[in-house]
């Protein structure tokens, strides 16, 4: 098979495994520290969650630190890449702890979302870098969307089985805000061996290529608003590029709403009990993931044949379709089933939209591209999280929020297939035709 010869490729770059590894073990650790988070926000037998409540909770973790990543582009393009995925892994493990002490100590919950808030804003460096260093362990372009499609997918499917060592690490725990704090120990743990694995990697070899002039740390700072201007600047001379991105953040609006609906519907609906709720969650989150190991396998072929932005356009058609279909009668098994189909259409859109924006965005300019895609996923997440307050009733139950996701999905497809069309239509001269 292409992908499995294409792998094999991939596998044998040295470079190139070691900045897997990194991302394997660093969002490994992701996964771990989300659980724990959800269960202690969520699924606690002693807290009874809103709608309104998850998407509180949401913005709280989400929204204040994806103000973060305009300066994490420009630094990105400003420092080693390889130094910040070192000391961004040693200082999550270190803050993992810290919060860890707080979920045993029974601190006030607001103490607590500051504590997770600055793990996951250290998380916004690390992950914008893994991105823009990718292209540096690839052996040229034809190879570009085979590393997209593997090494993206691969850090979910690593999130997704720490997720799965968190609920094995909370079956043999004593229970409690104990459990809680011994998997976000776990965690702290995952993200110093990642820190660990960087340091297998050298130290100039993830660019940037030509590094922007060393400058004292204020200086920087307040050169962020040009730097992101101009990287919004070049994008916008990106067409494929700001059109896929477009795109991309809509169907992560869509997502958004749906994993609110599929918390709501596993801790009230399908369940009676909070330990219930989240084993099916996990569930659940299983299955999405095996959508995006399906995504990671048939992008690649399916880009091949449809085109990068016509892929997109049908991870977003096939979804408009099959969300609804699955999910209106609000049953455990088609839900699962749509959970699977929206992991294949959301992780299918997301690597050809990396492959677009390396492709098409000059390195020196990629960090801040990417921080700008990592601030619109989260601000799509939150908004929809908001939406689905509104929306959705206590159990999770609303047809009208189904059919929105729909209809987003379905604006995307359309909107993918006339950018294909204009693409690939010959110019008005017929200066593109044979005669």
């Amino acid at each position: 098979m292409p992908v499995v010869r294409d792998l094999r490729v991939l596998l044998r770059l040295r470079d190139f495994r070691r900045l897997l590894a990194v991302r394997l073990l660093s969002q490994g650790a992701d996964g771990v520290y989300q659980v724990a988070l959800a269960s202690f926000v969520v699924f606690s037998p002693e807290k009874q969650p809103s709608p309104a409540a998850i998407a509180s909770a949401m913005a709280v973790l989400l929204l204040p630190y994806s103000l973060l990543g305009p300066f994490a582009g420009v630094l990105l393009d400003r420092w080693r890449r390889r130094q910040v995925l070192l000391h961004g892994n040693l200082l999550r493990a270190a803050l993992a702890v810290g919060t860890a002490l707080l979920i045993a100590a029974r601190v006030p919950d607001w103490l607590f979302y500051v504590s997770a808030l600055s793990v996951t804003g250290v998380n916004r460096f690390v992950l914008a870098g893994l991105s823009a260093s990718l292209p540096h362990v690839v052996d040229g372009p034809q190879r570009l969307v085979m590393a997209n499609a593997l090494s993206p997918t691969a850090g979910t499917l690593a999130a997704t089985a720490g997720g799965g060592l968190a609920f094995a690490v909370r079956l043999v725990s004593p229970g409690g805000a104990a459990s809680d704090a011994m998997v976000v120990l776990v965690g702290a743990v995952l993200y110093l061996t990642a820190a660990l694995a960087v340091l297998r990697l050298p130290i100039a070899l993830l660019g940037p290529e030509l590094p922007l002039p060393r400058a004292q740390f204020g200086l920087a700072l307040t050169g962020t608003a040009r730097g992101l201007a101009a990287g919004l600047r070049h994008l916008a001379r990106r067409r494929p590029a700001a059109r896929a991105l477009a795109a991309v953040t809509v169907m992560r609006f869509c997502y958004g709403a749906l994993t609110v609906t599929l918390l709501m519907l596993c801790r009230y609906t399908w369940t009676h009990s909070s330990a219930a709720g989240l084993a099916l969650l996990g569930l659940a989150v299983g299955v999405s993931g095996g959508g995006f190991f399906a995504a990671a396998l048939l992008t690649p072929w399916a880009v091949g044949r449809l085109g990068r932005l016509g892929w997109i356009g049908a991870c977003a058609g096939a979804a408009a379709v099959l969300t609804p279909a699955l999910g209106l009668p609000f049953r455990l098994t088609p839900m699962l089933i749509a959970a699977f189909v929206v992991g294949l259409a959301t992780q299918g859109a997301k690597i050809a939209t990396d492959t677009v924006i390396q492709s098409s965005v000059d390195d020196r300019f990629r960090g801040r591209v990417f921080s700008i895609y990592d601030v619109l996923f989260n601000a799509a997440f939150v908004s929809a999280a908001g939406v689905a307050a509104l929306m959705l009733p206590h159990d999770g139950r609303s047809a009208a929020l189904l059919i929105t996701v729909a209809a987003l999905y379905a604006a995307v497809a359309v909107a993918m297939a006339r950018e294909v069309s204009r693409e690939t239509r010959p110019p008005a001269d017929g200066s593109g035709c044979f005669t």
